[in-house]
């Protein structure tokens, strides 16, 4: 389990970038005809979020607004509109307005002086008392960076509302004889060798090339075989896989093909990618060879 443990450490990296590439696939593959007025629409309002970072501004509100319009830009101008989103949280900030040590500091000051105008059995605090959980307030959203506050707040309904619909709206597949027999269709062989093979070799060979190369290093107490292992779960197609196919196919039949191959692919890449990190243990780091 400690393999388990330690892997999944770089797991959400891992997922953010295979998504990455999943977008620049739609973006470049499966745009239609282009709208230059749109596109420079979206230009005008990516560089006010450019300058809103810059400047500085964390309101989630303005970014939200802009994002929006973003989105809109996007979806009128031919390009798919899953780029807006990229585009926009990189333009979130992503680092807190001050560091660990100085929120530790404003805190303990703020919670003395909110401990020195205390009253025993008084519920309603003093003025003092009210300012120094005011600043507080503050201190607390200073020392948390606007994009990972918001994905705090997002990730309940992208968990538990966003991906279900998704699901549900787009994996439905009757699981009969027909199921079983389209596992011969080359379209359900394709994606299951490219999700199951293609990933833990595209994954395993390119991180060694970079970490031979001194562009990257392992992490800290990671081995290469738990490394092959979270590659294995790099299979597991989903949500992208799904946009993906319900791009790049108009039949119903080869779209159902296409997703028993994203279903399959899925549950043999989960079960061998867990088999290979329970089976990682606790060993030693290898060095590449």
């Amino acid at each position: 389990m400690a393999g388990l443990r330690r892997a999944g450490a770089g797991g959400p990296a891992v997922a953010i970038v295979d998504d990455l590439g999943a977008v620049l696939v739609i973006a470049l593959f499966y745009t239609a005809e282009l709208s230059w007025a749109s596109l420079a629409v979206a230009a005008l309002l990516l560089v006010a979020l450019i300058v809103a970072n810059r400047a500085g501004v964390r309101h989630g509100a303005l970014y939200a607004v802009l994002g929006a319009g973003l989105w809109l830009a996007f979806l009128k101008s031919g390009v798919h509109a899953t780029i807006a989103g990229v585009l926009l949280a990189m333009t979130i900030p992503a680092r807190g307005r001050i560091a660990g040590d100085e929120f530790l500091r404003r805190g303990r000051a703020l919670l003395d002086a909110f401990a020195a105008d205390r009253r025993p059995g008084t519920l309603e605090p003093t003025e003092n008392q009210r300012d120094a959980v005011s600043s507080l307030e503050v201190a607390c959203r200073d020392v948390e960076a606007p994009l990972i506050r918001l994905e705090r707040v997002l990730h309940p309904w992208v968990a538990f509302a966003v991906m279900p619909i998704f699901a549900l709206a787009n994996a439905g597949v009757r699981l009969d004889g027909d199921a079983i027999s389209a596992m011969g269709n080359p379209v359900t062989l394709g994606i299951v060798l490219g999700l199951v093979l293609g990933k833990q070799v595209g994954v395993t060979l390119f991180s060694w090339v970079f970490v031979r190369a001194g562009a990257a290093a392992l992490p800290t107490g990671a081995t290469w075989r738990q490394l092959y292992g979270v590659a294995c779960l790099c299979g597991i197609g989903f949500t992208m896989s799904l946009f993906i196919a319900n791009l790049a196919f108009t039949d119903p039949g080869t779209l159902d093909h296409a997703r028993i191959g994203i279903l399959t692919a899925s549950l043999v890449a989960g079960l061998w990618g867990l088999m290979v990190l329970a089976r990682a243990g606790g060993r030693a780091p290898d060095r590449p060879g």
